[in-house]
């Protein structure tokens, strides 16, 4: 399941338990679904952010320079 996915169904998982009217096997099960799904979007986003590399330039050796993205920068 794509990253997208994981959120809207994390959204919907949410919604049902707000809503007070689910059993409690019910509410403990969408409870551990969440958990998971929260775990893989958070392992999904730490991966993109090692991706992202800010370039700075070329080096001496005509190779790209780059260094990592630091979040809040600009």
């Amino acid at each position: 399941m794509d990253f997208e996915k994981k959120l809207n169904r994390l959204e919907e998982i949410v919604g049902k338990m707000e809503s007070g009217d689910l059993a409690l096997e019910e509410s403990l099960k969408l409870f551990e679904e969440g958990i998971r799904l929260s775990r893989e979007c958070n392992a999904q986003l730490t991966d993109a952010e090692q991706k992202v590399k800010i370039l700075l330039g070329v080096g001496e050796d005509g190779q790209p320079v780059a260094r990592d993205f630091a979040v809040g920068e600009e």
